[in-house]
């Protein structure tokens, strides 16, 4: 006897990997720029700007697009602070994390758009008032001191235009 199909399993395949990148902005008051996520995953709490790598453009590129996009504050993106991996029911994110300052120190208070429902600048010491993404602030305080010090922890821009990231020796 052959045995009945089993009509009530469902198949779930795990989510394709993205690259998506953030950006660690720091302002002349030492505050970080933060955005509160408009969308899943993670919908509601803060977290960096950032987002998902389009088809031929750089990292660099990526992480001075989506903090225009989400916060309309241009950037310019320093050394790499930290590679994250998130999986979360269907999302799948390799993310880079860049330290970065923004172009026009005097510039415009952040004005939130796209997928984020919130953007403003947070003193590292008030952190703990808002819910944050799962281990952003420990990435945070990285990228403070690595700024501090001026040393760069991670991987910097090797050739300048984005495609090969390289140890700071």
């Amino acid at each position: 006897m052959t045995p009945e199909p089993n009509t009530t399993s469902i198949s779930c395949r795990p989510p394709e990997p993205a690259v998506g990148v953030g950006a660690i902005v720091f302002d002349a008051s030492e505050r970080v720029l933060l955005i509160r996520r408009g969308k899943e995953p993670a919908f509601g709490l803060w977290s960096i700007p950032g987002g998902r790598q389009e088809p031929g453009e750089t990292l660099i590129q990526c992480c001075r697009r989506e903090v225009l996009e989400e916060t309309g504050i241009e950037i310019e993106p320093g050394p790499i602070v930290a590679l994250v991996e998130r999986i979360v029911s269907n999302f799948h994110y390799i993310i880079i994390d860049f330290v970065a300052v923004p172009k026009d120190p005097d510039g415009p208070d952040p004005n939130p758009a796209t997928d984020v429902s919130d953007a403003l600048w947070v003193a590292l010491t008030d952190l703990n008032r808002y819910p944050l993404v799962e281990g952003l602030e420990r990435v945070i305080r990285i990228a403070r001191e690595s700024s501090r010090s001026g040393f760069a922890v991670g991987l910097v821009d090797a050739d300048g235009i984005g495609r090969d990231f390289l140890p700071n020796l």
